[in-house]
């Protein structure tokens, strides 16, 4: 690869499935709000049988991040597993068109490519039931050092943790970044995710993370606290730099020296949170990556989220350098 990138994002290729439906379906489903859990081939036909009209786009956390990016003019690419098959297809097809660099070889296993189904209740909260399929198959032997050298920073997503092999594909990524003098960011993805893999997430924190992502439910998780506040000091020991959001109170970005609060930024009506997390990965590392203040780094983060609970799906809808733009602030 002849052109330094900005971020390399590591994670699930997945094509999400989005409709909307009311709180009752969820609870006759028996699912948690607002939660996400890991389904079998079959509950995903199950469930999608009784969704309703439903949009179907490429997705999973690290590729909308890196869809953001791409909207942001940064220079991108994503590393992802998916099958030779329709789902997959439509994933290469659709990541490659926004602008970001995709080039991980198809798998020939007979798992299809991992689906995403996505239940948007009236108050805007998204409600996942995944099927991993051939996105768990990434492995050591997809993490190209010539990528993960180029990047300015490597961006790993929390949900990949769940499978051993990719989980080794996160370290060996970590380690030749490290070695590259690039930055390493994580997000901590979900609750669930969290507890399920805390112990593997904080040593990797302590020891080959310079960017950590999460929401306040999850940095809470990761500390085995009640409250932000009683997690936020151990946070401080142990992260370089982190960045924890707040739903409509906005973000807090940490460093050992000092405490950033960030405000939301301004939307008319939230009517899907699908990639809120995502997309404020991408505007702060956008920012990162191009040298910005954090305070600056912050507010792309909350401009790019925002932009996407205006609407239904985890990709921008409107040019996200152009509204940065508009807003004051350099893409």
């Amino acid at each position: 690869m002849s052109m330094e990138l900005d971020v390399v994002g590591i994670g699930n290729a997945i094509v999400d499935i989005i409709a909307r439906c009311d709180d009752d379906f969820i609870a006759a489903e028996g699912l948690a709000k607002g939660g996400m859990r890991l389904i079998d081939a079959g509950e995903a036909d199950r469930l999608y049988s009784k969704m309703g009209p439903a949009t179907e786009m490429s997705g999973g956390s690290a590729a909308n991040t890196c869809a953001g990016l791409a909207s942001l003019g940064a220079r991108t690419a994503f590393i992802g597993k998916v099958a030779d098959d329709q789902f997959g297809t439509i994933f290469k097809h659709d990541i490659r068109s926004i602008g970001v660099e995709y080039e991980t070889p198809q798998s020939h296993s007979n798992a299809p490519t991992a689906r995403c189904l996505v239940l948007v209740t009236p108050d805007g909260e998204r409600t996942m039931s995944t099927y991993l399929g051939a996105s768990t198959e990434l492995g050591n032997g997809e993490i190209v050092p010539e990528v993960i050298r180029t990047a300015r920073v490597t961006y790993l997503e929390g949900y990949l943790f769940d499978p051993p092999e990719a989980k080794a594909a996160f370290h060996e990524a970590a380690r030749i970044a490290a070695e590259a003098g690039r930055q390493v960011a994580l997000s901590l993805s979900d609750t669930f995710c969290v507890e399920r893999h805390r112990a593997a997430f904080r040593s990797l924190i302590q020891g080959g993370v310079d960017v950590l992502f999460g929401n306040q439910e999850e940095v809470c998780a990761l500390y085995e606290t009640d409250t932000l506040e009683d997690a936020l000091p151990q946070l401080r020991a142990e992260c370089t730099l982190a960045a924890v959001t707040r739903s409509g109170e906005g973000s807090i970005i940490m460093t050992p020296e000092d405490t950033i609060e960030i405000p939301a930024a301004h939307v008319d009506e939230v009517v899907d949170t699908t990639g809120a997390g995502d997309l404020y990965a991408a505007g702060f590392l956008h920012g990162l990556a191009r040298g910005r203040p954090l305070p600056e780094c912050g507010r792309l983060a909350s401009l790019a989220a925002a932009e996407i609970i205006s609407h239904i799906g985890a990709r921008p809808e409107t040019s996200l350098a152009d509204l940065a733009k508009s807003n004051g602030l350099a893409a």
